[in-house]
């Protein structure tokens, strides 16, 4: 009987094969020690985690290796061992090494951020070279890095040269029938996983940390490249659009509202807050979006490290929202939540979609009050197109900005951050004392020329490498978050400090809000703590300070505060007074890019690809979720509310009217 061989043609493939396994295998275990805490250590979820790790590690290898595979297949007997056969295969062999080595390296660095194997983020930072590998370079020791590299891979050029599989892969002894069956296998493989398997099916656990356990990092890469659009009809539960519709617009039953279409598969609607008892307000209004900062920093929420003196002492000087919860996970989403008052959509943010601009934002409202709109960044705004989607929807720009210029078709002003304005800058912009102080500037020209502002100003301080001015707080610079968090804090409370001197302080509001949490990782798809973010609106006149625990989202601070103005106006926004809520209204919206949730009485419903609904109870003390038989009215609300949100996008009923 004759045994199968494998061609010796083949050996060097099959090094890199073991190479590849051993090593994600290793990456794998490093990953679950780390996680330890929060991973289900069941005995048979372990294994299975593990099993269908290696399963996907197999499919990742042989979808990797394709092309070589054909070149062996396909190349003529003739050229084996040929100097281009070997430059070929040196060359190969040596870029997959130096791949999966800054590979696994990078998702040791990206689980440490996100606790997540690649993802959409990972694909969006390749966009931003220079941002990201100034980041880099400022948050790791890149030397050390290089040689690490380096050494990993002398070692393993070494071990291959020592086993001797450069000479046996170019023996000359095989043609093309003993190449075909282990290319077929390969292929074989490769095949099944690109055509019939997706990312998702490694999600076999209720544990989310499992889950990312069992994917392989590039392949992940990958599937997040091809899924960063997810357009809501085609993956999630709907009901018919009328339905939907009928839904979202009985949720505006406030007197104050009226639709005016109401007939129509549209929210457009008109506000009244003023009667003949109020006289509208119209102080000139600066927003502080602070990066990155979760409730549990502030010593009002528990925190034992205080680390937030000045945003703690204004907490009982002004509106604060105890109760507020972030949409989204990254800075764009922040920002979407904000402007456009809607619901999170599947996929990437609309501030990173195309088609996004002449969209009705809060701008408009402010516009029709006789206000000047600027966007101030630390940074250059070309960063995640906020540049364009500002610009476009109305808003001048004021940020770092010396590389790509926003749509020239746009019809905006840009206002550099001149060299002689910065004190300190890293890779992500001018620290946030510096920003503040270009914001003055800027408030002090619209006095002079007796402008009404509104300004979005987006911080820059509260990211890594957590690098800042030494000498401003008793934390060195770039020793970590905590740093980082309380010289935001600083900032803040010098900048108020400094308004205060100014003449058009006192008909001044400050909204001060996170765009989103330092990490939302955790057991659940959804963690729901890990969304909750502080809010204050700082210097009302007339309004007495009250900590404000209604349940809410960041879509419903500037509707509330247009309420507190007693403004009338147009509206094309999801959110709504909190204060006009009443008990039983309030809700909150949160996702990522692949989940979406909506919580409402301490009951969470999450939607997910594949049309699936989950329910469950959410205990805000322990923050466990515990699973409840479907309630189809709170599922139907919920996929209206998100499905409504996409229809408006998609069919430009977000746009001016």
């Amino acid at each position: 009987m004759t045994t199968f061989r494998l061609p010796q043609r083949f050996t060097l493939l099959k090094s890199f094969i073991f190479i590849f396994i051993l090593s994600s295998t290793a990456i794998r275990v490093l990953l679950f020690i780390w996680s330890f805490n929060e991973v289900d250590v069941n005995l048979f979820h372990i294994v299975n985690t593990f099993l269908i790790g290696f399963l996907f590690d197999l499919g990742t290898i042989s979808l990797f290796l394709t092309p070589y595979v054909l070149y062996l297949l396909l190349l003529p007997k003739k050229l084996h061992g040929s100097l281009f056969d070997r430059i070929t295969t040196y060359s190969a062999y040596l870029l997959g090494l130096i791949i999966i080595i800054f590979s696994f390296i990078a998702e040791i660095t990206f689980w440490e951020e996100f606790k997540s194997r690649f993802n959409f983020i990972a694909v969006d930072y390749l966009i931003y070279t220079n941002e990201v590998l100034k980041n880099i370079n400022e948050s790791y020791p890149i030397k050390i890095i290089i040689l690490i590299i380096s050494v990993i891979l002398y070692g393993l050029l070494f071990l291959t040269w020592k086993i001797g599989a450069f000479k046996k892969t170019f023996n000359n002894d095989n043609g093309f029938q003993q190449k075909l069956i282990p290319s077929a296998f390969i292929l074989s493989i490769a095949l099944f996983f690109g055509l019939l398997i997706t990312n998702k099916n490694a999600e076999q656990f209720e544990n989310r940390y499992n889950n990312e356990l069992a994917k392989s990092g590039i392949y992940s890469f990958v599937a997040a490249f091809r899924t960063n659009e997810l357009p809501y009809t085609d993956f999630y539960k709907t009901i018919p659009i009328d339905q939907a519709f009928t839904i979202v617009k009985n949720s505006f039953k406030s007197p104050k509202e009226h639709l005016v279409s109401p007939n129509k598969n549209e929210i457009y609607r008109s506000i009244h807050n003023n009667d003949s008892l109020t006289k509208p307000l119209r102080p000139n209004v600066i927003f502080i979006c602070i990066e990155s900062f979760s409730g549990n920093y502030l010593t009002s929420f528990g925190n034992k490290d205080h680390i937030t003196p000045h945003l703690d002492s204004i907490s009982s000087e002004s509106l604060f929202f105890t109760n507020l919860f972030a949409t989204g996970t990254r800075t764009v989403r922040g920002m979407e939540a904000i402007t456009l008052s809607i619901p999170p959509t599947p996929g990437r943010s609309i501030v990173k979609r195309k088609n996004n601009q002449n969209l009705f934002t809060i701008g408009e409202v402010f516009k029709s009050e006789g206000y000047e709109r600027n966007f101030f960044y630390g940074g250059d705004g070309y960063f995640d197109n906020m540049n364009t989607f500002f610009g476009g929807n109305g808003f001048n720009i004021i940020d770092r900005g010396r590389g790509f210029l926003i749509d020239k078709s746009i019809p905006t002003t840009r206002t550099n951050i001149e060299d002689k304005e910065v004190t300190f800058e890293n890779a992500w912009g001018v620290c946030d004392e510096d920003i503040y102080n270009k914001v003055i500037a800027e408030a002090d020209k619209a006095f002079s020329n007796k402008k009404l502002f509104f300004d979005f100003v987006m911080t820059t301080s509260n990211h890594r490498p957590y690098t800042y001015p030494e000498g401003k707080i008793d934390i060195p610079s770039g020793t970590g978050r905590h740093g980082a968090v309380k010289y935001t804090d600083f900032a803040i409370g010098q900048f108020l400090k400094q308004a205060q001197s100014k003449p058009w302080y006192s008909n001044t509001i400050f909204v001060i809000m996170s765009d989103h949490c330092a990490s939302v990782a955790g057991r659940w798809d959804l963690d729901v703590k890990n969304y909750h973010i502080p809010a204050f609106i700082y210097n009302l006149s007339n309004t007495k300070p009250i900590k404000i625990d209604k349940l809410c989202s960041q879509i419903d601070i500037f509707p509330t505060l247009f309420g507190l103005l007693n403004w009338d106006y147009n509206s094309n926004l999801f959110g709504k007074d909190i204060l006009e809520m009443a008990p039983g209204e309030e809700r909150a919206f949160l996702g990522n890019y692949r989940k979406l949730g909506y919580i409402k009485n301490n009951q969470i419903m999450i939607l997910s690809e594949q049309e699936k609904s989950n329910y469950y109870k959410w205990n805000p003390n322990q923050n466990s979720l515990e699973t409840l038989p479907m309630n189809e009215n709170f599922l139907n609300e919920t996929v209206a509310f998100y499905q409504v949100a996409d229809y408006l996008y998609r069919n430009e009923g977000l746009k001016l009217k």
